[in-house]
């Protein structure tokens, strides 16, 4: 089963623009600004100017993971190994 893209209009930076991701993405980016004490667009607008990709879309999905990745290495860090 392929998830399902939505394609949200939103405002960055003062200007609308059309954004398509994944519900799930869609989720986390609320979650990470509500986290943040910030609006979406706020978070969006971050995102876009730290942005190295010229897919905002792409972009948007990397921070996420980035960000969830993150909260799972400070909840469970990892053992260096020695070889």
């Amino acid at each position: 089963m392929q998830p399902v893209v939505h394609k949200r209009s939103v405002i960055i930076g003062g200007h609308k623009t059309s954004i398509s991701l994944e519900e799930a993405f869609w989720r986390e980016v609320r979650a990470i600004a509500d986290s943040r004490r910030m609006t979406v667009s706020a978070l969006l607008r971050e995102i876009d100017e730290a942005r190295r990709t010229p897919n905002l879309s792409s972009a948007i999905r990397v921070y996420v993971l980035e960000h969830v990745r993150a909260q799972a290495d400070a909840a469970h860090p990892r053992v260096a190994v020695s070889a």
